[in-house]
């Protein structure tokens, strides 16, 4: 009965303490966008340093942030990645100006350098390699090699360029038995490793040039 009739009071109490919380929160938002703040100008230097090497020497690219008006479970920070590829060309929102090659480099940038700041036991690449080909594959795939050193790196590619700096390969196919598919996936032996890299790098069956750059490619 005294719970019933003194509502103004507990509402008072809860008021106060959500008061309190809010407070609280804040203070480690503020925080929290402080150290936000402080890193972008490094990773963005990161950031276009990894693109360079990836034959993406003129980009621009920015870290902006905004502040929302409410708290979220990310703290009191909208923040926007901005991109240019070009000289001249306006900075803008990377999901509206990059093209699928550029998206797939700045992927791999951006999440190799997270998987160097917090612990990533594994990281999963599906097709990272998308819009891009030659020279840049290789490049890309010595990242991944890189980042092998110290997380276990899984990649579903279809560039040889890619695959070949992989300590396993394992080949995913499907089979089919009557009526019902079933996905497959293989462990390929060293022989069958060389042979599924030509196959990418020419035709099936491969011709011997390719199974010798095959070879070349996987350093072996």
């Amino acid at each position: 009965m005294d719970e019933i009739g003194d509502l103004s009071g507990e509402i008072e109490k809860l008021e106060i303490e959500i008061s309190g919380q809010e407070k609280q929160l804040r203070g480690l938002a503020s925080q929290l966008s402080e150290r936000r703040k402080n890193a972008a100008p490094s990773f963005a230097a990161k950031v276009l340093e990894l693109l360079a090497q990836l034959s993406m020497p003129h980009t621009r690219f920015h870290v902006d942030f905004k502040e929302a008006a409410n708290l979220t479970p990310t703290g009191t920070d909208d923040v926007n990645f901005l991109f240019a590829a070009n000289p001249g060309s306006r900075m803008q929102l990377i999901k509206d100006v990059a093209s699928g090659g550029e998206l797939s480099r700045l992927t791999l940038v951006t999440k190799s350098l997270v998987a160097s700041a917090i612990p990533l036991p594994t990281l999963i690449f599906d097709e990272i390699d998308a819009g891009v080909s030659g020279d840049v594959s290789l490049k890309m795939g010595n990242i991944l090699r890189q980042l092998s050193n110290h997380h276990q790196v899984v990649v579903i590619t279809h560039s040889a360029q890619v695959s070949a700096k992989a300590d396993a390969h394992y080949f995913v196919y499907k089979k089919v038995d009557g009526n019902s598919t079933a996905t497959k996936v293989k462990l390929l032996t060293p022989d069958e490793r060389v042979r599924s890299i030509a196959v990418m790098l020419s035709q099936n069956p491969p011709s011997e040039a390719a199974l010798a750059n095959a070879r070349e490619l996987m350093g072996i």
